[in-house]
């Protein structure tokens, strides 16, 4: 098996991926390649086909197919290479790839490696719910693919559980379809998808959203036929007496996604306990030198065209260290206050322009960001309201910062 060689070897061609492919060629990288799993590029896109998508990238508003196929059409023109049906099973941190395809065991050895596997779905069994395990019980995404990529419909009467965005999309899908979507039902006391999704997706269906509440059981044996819901107090604990029963024979588990980082782990990549994704300096570097991360891998987020332009800046940094095989050194951290749940990046150096990407741990209104170094203020953002559902990014200058002390991020109301 000849080993092949490669400046870049992106793994992933969803939206991130192939943002950074571009963006990498443009800037003169042409000896690249897109290693997809899947049998075409265009990641978790291709399913989403309601429209949303485009607004701050294209000024215009388009499907998720439609999103793709503009960074698929600038592959194509450019003559980017690419492979897919290839599932990469390894990365070493001398950056070698390893991936398997009907052609055998592919491997690579690459000066840059660039991470955008995307995320995957929370399920039955990272929540815990008692009960026995009847067939009808599907996480929002894969109850998506079967809608809008097999034409398969998963049910008549359906529960939710979980306000996230795919899951209120999916509200009113199904709803659309024809099926009775009876509530979305939320453990937390606000939900976690965007306000544009409650209003288009739930209010306009008149599709109920039952805050502070969680299902407590699951009933039926071959297919699903009803759960128990009960309101649940500030600690998420179930609160005796409130139980209700609901027959439905469909379940659709929207409760959060985890970024895609075995093999992260495997080349021995820092991760993030609060993003579960790659702990990465300003340039999106990760620990390994030559490691580079950026979508839905690094942080889940909440617009694609924030998916894409994160791609875009990280690939401009790794254009870079292909060239230099080097970057500026990021000795500095970014510490964060009780109300903020993340930042990225997490370290900086304090010498270059980034954008630093955050999410509040509550909703807040009226309130402040304040970013300082050794107590002094360097900027600040008013919000007249801020919510754990969208993601914030605040654009700092180099002449701004200093490179002797860490970035301090913290909230004030």
């Amino acid at each position: 098996m000849a080993v092949q060689q490669r400046d870049v070897i992106i793994i992933g061609g969803g939206p991130a991926g192939l943002a950074a492919a571009v963006e990498l060629y443009k800037k003169g990288i042409k000896n690249l390649l897109i290693i997809e799993r899947e049998r075409s590029l265009g990641g978790i896109l291709r399913q989403c086909i309601h429209d949303g998508f485009g607004l701050t990238r294209f000024q215009q508003t388009l499907s998720g197919p439609e999103y793709a196929q503009r960074f698929i059409d600038e592959v194509e023109e450019l003559g980017i290479p690419y492979i897919t049906n290839a599932t990469v099973i390894d990365i070493t941190c001398n950056k070698t790839v390893r991936a398997v395809s009907p052609k055998g065991i592919l491997e690579y050895r690459a000066k840059a490696v660039v991470l955008t596997m995307g995320c995957r779905e929370r399920t039955r069994g990272a929540i815990s719910i008692p009960g026995t395990r009847p067939s009808g019980i599907y996480t929002a995404g894969v109850a998506q693919s079967y809608i809008n990529l097999n034409n398969k419909m998963v049910g008549k009467e359906v529960v939710i559980l979980g306000s996230g965005d795919i899951g209120m999309i999916m509200a009113r899908r199904l709803t659309l379809e024809g099926a009775k979507v009876k509530a979305v039902f939320e453990i937390q006391p606000y939900p976690s998808g965007l306000p544009r999704n409650i209003e288009q997706c739930l209010n306009d269906y008149e599709i109920p959203l039952c805050l502070s509440h969680t299902i407590t059981q699951i009933k039926g044996t071959s297919r699903l036929e009803g759960v128990t819901v009960a309101r649940v107090d500030e600690q998420r604990k179930v609160i005796p007496g409130t139980e209700k029963d609901y027959s439905c024979d469909t379940l659709i588990l929207s409760v959060g996604l985890i970024p895609e980082n075995e093999l992260s782990l495997a080349a021995g990549i820092d991760l993030d306990g609060r993003t579960k994704g790659a702990v990465v300096d300003e340039n999106g570097q990760t620990n390994v030198n030559g490691i580079f991360a950026a979508g839905n891998v690094l942080q889940v987020h909440d617009l694609v065209d924030f998916v894409s332009t994160e791609a875009e800046r990280m690939a401009d940094a790794a254009a870079r260290y292909v060239s230099c095989n080097s970057l500026e050194a990021c000795g500095l951290n970014v510490r964060t206050d009780g109300n903020i749940v993340y930042t990225v990046p997490q370290k900086i150096s304090g010498k270059k322009d980034f954008v630093l990407s955050l999410r509040v741990k509550k909703p807040m209104r009226n309130c402040e960001i304040r970013i300082s170094q050794s107590g002094e203020v360097k900027k600040t953002v008013k919000m007249k309201k801020a919510l754990p559902a969208s993601m914030i990014q605040v654009p700092l200058r180099k002449e701004a910062l200093s490179d002797r002390a860490d970035l301090e991020v913290a909230v004030a109301c």
